[in-house]
């Protein structure tokens, strides 16, 4: 009689070890065929995407910086200019003026050190001068114009953005629209520049040409850029 009941007992033991380990079985193979364990994978492995900065397409190298430079639209918007993912000036933030709108940046660290606009319709042409000759070397300048840019411009200042690279200031007229990132110091010829030439037979509003725009990664300033 025990021996009968331990024998039922170790049937019974056995069937259930069946029914888990085939339930389990079954249960694993459900979701294989749903796709949950792929999902659960996916999110468990996956890493967040990282989204481009300053309306870029792509997202840049760990040493350099995203940008974007807007310039205005006749003397009716403003610009705007975006560095590293923050609009700095623009239009909305209410911090833009006639003239030459203008943000210094460490090029080292990325900390902006100052911005504003410089007044090249009724401002001093040589306040204009001082304050380019003030920005230390090394410094990554980006430059939006808004409504005039030239009225007040002179060889001294032109030569001043030339030296950061520019190579379209020397051709930047009344009413002309112009973006341009460069940097003080190197003399290195710039590639973030454009120019919209204020001519009655293409202008898009009246007295003033379409507006212009430049964004990408700018490289950071290292000690080898500063000498």
């Amino acid at each position: 009689m025990k021996d009968q009941t331990l024998l039922t007992l170790t049937a019974v033991v056995v069937l259930l070890l069946i029914f888990f380990l085939t339930s389990f079985d079954a249960q694993e193979k459900a979701q294989n065929v749903l796709g949950f364990n792929k999902i659960h994978k996916k999110f468990a492995t996956g890493t967040a995407k990282v989204t481009p900065k300053c309306s870029l397409s792509a997202v840049c190298p760990s040493d350099h910086f995203a940008f974007k430079i807007w310039s205005g639209a006749a003397n009716v918007v403003g610009p705007k200019i975006c560095f590293d993912g923050k609009n700095i000036m623009s239009n909305i933030m209410n911090n833009v003026g006639p003239g030459l709108n203008i943000v210094v940046v460490n090029g080292e660290t990325g900390v902006v050190e100052k911005f504003g606009y410089l007044n090249m319709i009724s401002g001093n042409s040589a306040d204009i001068l001082a304050y380019l000759k003030g920005i230390k070397p090394g410094m990554i300048v980006l430059v939006a114009s808004f409504d005039d840019a030239a009225t007040k411009m002179t060889d001294e200042i032109r030569q001043m953005f030339v030296e950061m690279g520019s190579t379209l200031i020397s051709s930047v007229k009344q009413r002309d629209n112009w973006v341009f990132a460069g940097r003080t110091g190197t003399k290195i010829k710039g590639f973030f520049e454009q120019r919209a030439e204020n001519d009655k037979k293409t202008n898009v509003f009246d007295g003033w040409p379409e507006m212009v725009e430049v964004g990408g990664c700018f490289p950071r300033t290292t000690s080898v850029l500063k000498t």
